[in-house]
């Protein structure tokens, strides 16, 4: 398989639901959407693709139909290697059929905080375990520990195997750290949408974007302008986008962008407990702000 640099825009799926099932009609919808829309490329089972919340057998038919889909157009990152259970992640990964993938997305150990010294172990170990390059997913917000820049710059000098962080802190210092740091085969990727316009001028090289489902054309764009110094052009998109960011993530994500899709046509809005449905005040804000832009 060709080696794989995660830049420009990737866009973290949804998994849409129907009747409480896997809406694979919808899934291929999307998948055609956001490929004809320009992103760079897809990942499957991430926070946004609801992982958590679907068996093994559903995770490994999302990935499944996701490559069939696919079909080469674009390279697939699969998202759903997280855990607080080293051995256990380290396990699934060397299962884990690699066909049609071409890097892992793992995030930080979630609830049991570890220490900076605790995140490099458990790492290294999926890096002696995976298959595949590994990108690591620093999200403080979700898992309650952030990957400090000192100990992300020492992973990324420590394996190969590591191919770049999305790093979703939306901390431009520490970002700037690791831009300025980090061998230059590590690739800094922004896991923060309203901020990746930002990231771009201290060095980040592209996102995983959750906007990217509902626009993926003005997104990837944006982050395509940027990279080639236009800045003006690019700052354009963002501000047309900017309202949109509140109204996708005030009921927490994917809630918003699955309201985003429905009022798009192009599945339901449908979640998996504890997720819920918006509520309908602010579904009405979210749809009103998506046809002014």
């Amino acid at each position: 398989m060709a080696s794989f640099t995660p830049t420009g825009t990737g866009v973290a799926l949804i998994t849409p639901f129907t009747s409480g099932r896997i809406d694979f009609e919808a899934l291929s919808r999307i998948i055609d959407h956001v490929i004809e829309g320009g992103v760079e490329y897809v990942v499957s089972l991430g926070t946004t693709g609801e992982a958590t919340s679907l068996s093994d057998e559903e995770q490994s038919a999302v990935i499944r139909h996701t490559v069939q889909q696919v079909a080469g157009r674009v390279p697939i990152v699969a998202g759903h290697f997280g855990g607080n259970n080293t051995a256990q992640v380290c396990e699934k990964l060397r299962a884990f059929d690699t066909t049609g993938i071409s890097a892992i997305l793992s995030s930080s150990p979630a609830y049991v905080k570890p220490s900076q010294e605790g995140i490099y172990q458990h790492y290294m170990a999926l890096a002696e375990a995976s298959p595949l390059p590994l990108i690591i997913y620093n999200v403080p917000g979700r898992t309650a520990s952030n990957i400090s820049a000192a100990t992300l710059v020492r992973l990324a000098k420590a394996s190969s195997n590591f191919i770049g962080v999305k790093d979703a802190s939306a901390d431009l210092v520490q970002g700037s750290v690791i831009a300025r740091d980090a061998p230059s085969s590590f690739t800094l990727i922004s896991g923060d949408d309203p901020t990746a316009l930002a990231a771009v001028e201290i060095g980040c090289k592209g996102v995983i974007s959750v906007m990217a489902n509902v626009f993926p054309r003005a997104f990837s764009d944006m982050m395509r302008l940027a990279a080639q110094g236009k800045r003006e052009e690019a700052a354009a998109l963002h501000y047309k986008l900017l309202d949109l960011h509140h109204w996708l993530y005030v009921e927490g994500n994917p809630v918003g962008i699955k309201e985003a899709m429905a009022h798009k046509g192009l599945c339901q809005a449908e979640l998996r407990l504890p997720l819920v449905r918006m509520s309908e005040g602010n579904r009405k804000q979210l749809q009103a702000q998506m046809d002014r832009v």
